[in-house]
C-alpha cells in the first residue's frame, strides 16, 4: 500500500512536469511567429544589401558590370587601392574630428538648453518650439543657407563681424580656407543638431523625480552636486541613446558636406561619406567605394557595441 501511494505522486508530477514543459514550447513558437515577419524585413533590406555590399568590395564592379553581369573577384585588390590613397586616410581623420566635435557640441549645448528649460517660465513652450526650427529644415536647405551665410564677400556673418571690427577688411575665408573649412561644417552640424539633443534630454528630464532635487535641496547640496549626483546618474540611459544616435548619424554624413563644401577646399571637408560617394559616383569604381561603405559600417558596429556594453556594465554596478 506504502509502495503504490509512493509511486503515484510522482507519476502525476512527471505528468505535470511533462505538461508544464509543453506549454513554454509552443508560447516560445508563437512569439517566433510574431517575430518572424520582422526578422523577414531586416534579413531583407538590411541583411542582404549588407552582405551585397561585402562581396561587391572583395570584386571588380564597373558600371560595365550593369552590361554584362562580370564583376570577377580580385581578392584584397580594392582594400589595398583604399588603405593607400592618401584620400581615405585623411577622410579617415576628418570624420573622427568631424564626429567628435559635433557631438560634443551638440550634447553639451543641448544638455544645457534641456536643463533651463526644465525650469518652467513664461513663453517657455514658444521659446522650445523656435529652437526646433534647425532640427525640422532639411540638412540640405540648412547647408545651402548656411553657405549663404559664410560667404567670404557678400555672407552676412562677415558683414555683421566687420561693422564690429572683429573681421578683416576682406573677411574670413569660412569656406575657402583649407585650416577653417572643416571649423565651420563642425559649427553647422552642431546648430543643426542642438535641437534634437535638447528634445530628448529635457523628455528624460521631465522623468526624474521631483522628490529627489527636493530632498537634495533639504539635505544642503549645491546646484552641481545635485547635478552631478542625481540629474546625470538618472539620465544615463537617455544620454546613451542620444549619444548612440548622433554618433550615427554624423559619422556616416554626406549631404551637409556636399552642399556646404563639396569636400574642399583642396579636400579638408573629405569626410568617409564623401570619399565613398566619390569612389562610387563619380570615379565609378563601386569596388572601392563598397570597402570604405564596409568600413563605415564597421566603426559604428564596434562603437555601438562597446558604449552600450560599457552602459549596461555602469548600471548592473549601480543595481
Amino acid at each position: 500500500m506504502t509502495t503504490i501511494t509512493s509511486i503515484a505522486p510522482s507519476t502525476g508530477a512527471a505528468k505535470a512536469k511533462s505538461a508544464t514543459g509543453r506549454a513554454p514550447r509552443g508560447r516560445g513558437l508563437l512569439r517566433w511567429l510574431f517575430v518572424l515577419p520582422a526578422l523577414a524585413y531586416m534579413a531583407l533590406f538590411f541583411g542582404y544589401p549588407l552582405v551585397r555590399n561585402i562581396v561587391m568590395s572583395f570584386q571588380h564592379y564597373t558600371p560595365k558590370t550593369y552590361f554584362t553581369g562580370e564583376a570577377p573577384f580580385n581578392s584584397l585588390d580594392n582594400w589595398r587601392a583604399v588603405f593607400s590613397n592618401e584620400l581615405f586616410t585623411g577622410a579617415l581623420w576628418h570624420t573622427a574630428v568631424f564626429t567628435v566635435g559635433s557631438l560634443v557640441g551638440q550634447f553639451t549645448i543641448g544638455l544645457a538648453l534641456a536643463v533651463f528649460f526644465s525650469r518652467r517660465f513664461r513663453l517657455s513652450g514658444f521659446v522650445r518650439a523656435i529652437l526646433l526650427l534647425p532640427w525640422l529644415v532639411p540638412m540640405v536647405v540648412s547647408a545651402v543657407v548656411w553657405r549663404r551665410i559664410l560667404d567670404q564677400d557678400h555672407g552676412m556673418l562677415n558683414t555683421a563681424l566687420h561693422a564690429v571690427g572683429l573681421a578683416p577688411q576682406d573677411g574670413v575665408p569660412w569656406l575657402s580656407s583649407p585650416g577653417v573649412a572643416l571649423l565651420s561644417a563642425i559649427l553647422v552640424n552642431i546648430w543643426i543638431g542642438i535641437p534634437f539633443n535638447m528634445v530628448i534630454l529635457y523628455g528624460g528630464l521631465q522623468e526624474i523625480p521631483r522628490e529627489l532635487y527636493e530632498a537634495a535641496s533639504l539635505d544642503g547640496s549645491g546646484a552641481w552636486r545635485t547635478f552631478r549626483s542625481i540629474t546625470l546618474p538618472m539620465l544615463r540611459p537617455v544620454i546613451t541613446v542620444v549619444l548612440v544616435l548622433g554618433f550615427m548619424s554624423t559619422v556616416k554624413i554626406l549631404d551637409l558636406i556636399l552642399a556646404l563644401t563639396s569636400g574642399g577646399p583642396a579636400d579638408s571637408t573629405q569626410t568617409l561619406g564623401t570619399v565613398t560617394y566619390q569612389l562610387s559616383f563619380l570615379q565609378l569604381d563601386f569596388g572601392q567605394g563598397a570597402v570604405v561603405g564596409n568600413v563605415l559600417i564597421l566603426i559604428s558596429a564596434v562603437f555601438a557595441v562597446l558604449y552600450l556594453r560599457a552602459n549596461r556594465a555602469d548600471f548592473g554596478k549601480g543595481k
